[in-house]
């Protein structure tokens, strides 16, 4: 459709743009980052699961929509469908595939100017990992000077979060109880040479491009400051063994906690004050005035993190999915606009996989994992305890072929980015803000580019702002309509409407 055609547009050029990008902006955070959950993307092999192969066979559409980076949740061998509880750091789950399987992924993913990253959960093990076998052998055993009960937050004191070992009277810490997952002790300096090596290992001899953190508040409980310096220690070990590597920390609390954590060196932490029903997104578009809505939560964000890179994100697989928190299932121009929202904030932007087609999920965690829905005969099965499954939104194939699609939208979103960085990595000045809207100004490297966003979902909106000159570089309109810049400078912006200007 004409609303869209500009943003569609974009693919050639930015296709030749990232060829002809230097290796150091290649290397930098600022990418269009995918998660991916392997279990439930494609399957290459008919047992129903998904699998690395079935991810390769995927990757010419990843890198079609304009992803850039893939983050993957966890691929090592464990007990669950999630894999969070890891019984091996340096190999691949079977059911995931063998590590040549994983060796030609990454290859193929840097072929195609993708980054990879990788879940890395050290906050815990499994109960099924070698390390705690052995100690809880030995604590049975009386042999109390295992190195590897060191490993683990043993102790002989009954507490809170603490897991009797048998009769025997010692206890294991487990934050996140029930899930047979004991915390490590990262005060070890043997498990902290673990660490290295297991670091070492997929970086240097695997190729990975960097590790996504789990549950980094779970460290040291309640003890931001402890969790700092072990993450200033596993920032310093990973960029001395990968400079160019890539961390990104999951530290769900508010904006002011999250911006303590910058301190310890980390790329970036999930920016989680944005995501879901109450986040930033969701709020800003259910207000009376939206554009100021939205304005006062940058303006809080940027003050609170003026330098560290953000990571914005609408839903993960730990949170119901953006259309449910969106009361979006009958409006799509609705998810659209809040893609459009999320990505204008800047920094580090995460699509869940799934997120570029509309699906929903909430409730129990597998209902947030469910079967990417590429057409109705090509899916996997869905992860073991689903209990509601639904697909509010067509295929991905459906929305290929259809222009005003979400899907669409989001492609041509995440290639208006790799055309204009500075949407991005730009310093922000507000311009002007009215109750619809909102125009920022974005300066990167020379380079000024200038932001309008309508907030109305139903009619168009003007603004003037001293455009004499300026030019209306492209547009994204998540409704019928398209923006114009008229000749004494006033822009006109569609309902839902972004314009990009210089």
């Amino acid at each position: 459709m004409r609303w869209m055609r500009k943003g569609l547009l974009l693919l050639a050029a930015c296709l030749m743009l990232l060829a002809a990008l230097p290796a150091a902006a290649q290397d930098d955070p600022y990418r269009n980052w995918y998660e991916v959950f392997v279990y439930s993307y494609q399957d290459s092999d008919g047992d129903g699961i998904g699998d690395i192969n079935g991810l390769r066979s995927r990757l010419d559409y990843i890198a079609d929509m304009g992803y850039t980076g893939i983050w993957l949740m966890p691929v090592m061998p464990s007990p669950s469908y999630h894999k969070y509880d890891v019984t091996d750091y340096r190999a691949i789950d079977p059911q995931y595939g063998t590590m040549e399987d994983f060796r030609a992924l990454v290859k193929e993913c840097h072929a195609r100017e993708i980054r990879l990253i990788i879940d890395m959960p050290v906050n815990h093990s499994s109960s099924r990992h070698p390390w705690f076998l052995e100690a809880c052998a030995a604590i049975e055993a009386g042999d109390t000077a295992n190195p590897y009960i060191g490993y683990y937050g043993f102790a002989q004191q009954a507490g809170q979060k603490m897991v009797p070992v048998g009769e025997t009277g010692w206890y294991y810490e487990e934050q996140f109880s029930g899930g047979g997952m004991p915390d490590l002790n990262l005060e070890n300096p043997a498990l902290l040479k673990e660490l290295e090596e297991i670091f070492a290992f997929w970086l240097n001899d695997v190729g990975v491009d960097g590790f996504r953190l789990d549950a980094v508040t779970s460290f040291f409980a309640a003890d931001t400051d402890r969790n700092v310096q072990f993450l200033s220690w596993l920032n310093e070990t990973v960029k001395r063994l990968s400079p160019d590597a890539f961390l990104v920390g999951e530290a769900w609390v508010g904006l002011t906690e999250i911006a303590r954590y910058y301190a310890s060196g980390i790329d970036c932490f999930f920016l989680f004050p944005a995501s879901q029903a109450e986040g930033y997104i969701c709020r800003a578009l259910r207000a009376r005035q939206p554009a100021k809505a939205y304005m006062g939560y940058l303006q809080d964000v940027y003050a609170a993190i003026p330098d560290g890179v953000l990571a914005p994100f609408l839903g993960n697989h730990d949170t119901g999915r953006a259309i449910g928190s969106l009361q979006a299932r009958q409006l799509p121009e609705r998810a659209k606009f809040a893609e459009g929202a999320l990505n204008m904030m800047g920094g580090a932007v995460f699509t869940y996989y799934g997120e570029e087609i509309g699906m929903v999920g909430a409730g129990d965690d597998p209902n947030k994992r469910l079967a990417m829905y590429w057409n109705d005969g090509d899916m996997t099965a869905q992860p073991p305890g689903v209990t509601k499954i639904e697909y509010a939104y067509p295929s991905a194939d459906a929305q290929r072929t259809d222009e005003n699609s979400l899907l669409m939208y989001c492609r041509a979103l995440n290639h208006l980015k790799l055309a204009y960085p500075a949407i991005v990595r730009g310093e922000t000045e507000f311009v002007s803000c009215d109750s619809y809207v909102l125009v920022m100004k974005r300066t990167w490297e020379g380079e000024a580019l200038y932001i309008a966003m309508n907030f109305d979902a139903k009619a168009e909106r003007s603004v003037q702002a001293g455009w004499e000159g300026a030019q209306l570089l492209d547009q994204l309109n998540a409704c019928p309509g398209e923006c114009a810049l008229a000749p004494d400078g006033t822009l006109t912006l569609a309902p839902y409407g972004i314009a990009i200007l210089r």
